[in-house]
């Protein structure tokens, strides 16, 4: 299994970004599916996390700007993030539980490389 973090970049304070995340490989289902963040000198955080039912829990840091996505049939997340702040910058990493056969005893953990999201003053 593999998480695959895409989307990125460089934005100027205010601005917009749009972050997916695709896992691959042998998987059954996945229950919820997660984007964590790590700034410089500074520990990972949980940003948000979504259901595969679609619902979905915020850190008061990010409520009201971030807005997560997902495509079960794709096994793909999105998060939109608006009215992005300096402190915004970090790296962001996708995280999902999956099991990945049916007759599996639980769930796994899985983390994918991250995504650096770099906000401008």
């Amino acid at each position: 299994v593999q998480l695959q973090a895409s989307g990125g970049g460089l934005v100027r304070a205010g601005g917009s970004l749009r972050i997916s995340c695709v896992a691959s490989g042998s998987i059954f289902s996945i229950t919820y599916m997660a984007w964590y963040r790590q700034a410089a000198g500074q520990q990972r955080e949980l940003v948000a996390e979504i259901l595969r039912d679609g619902s979905s829990k915020y850190a008061d840091f990010v409520k009201g700007r971030f807005t997560m996505s997902r495509d079960n049939r794709r096994n793909t997340m999105h998060m939109e993030m608006n009215n992005l702040e300096p402190e915004d910058t970090a790296i962001y990493t996708c995280a999902a539980n999956i099991w990945v056969h049916s007759s599996d005893t639980a769930a796994v953990d899985y983390y994918g490389q991250g995504t650096l999201v770099t906000v401008s003053s």
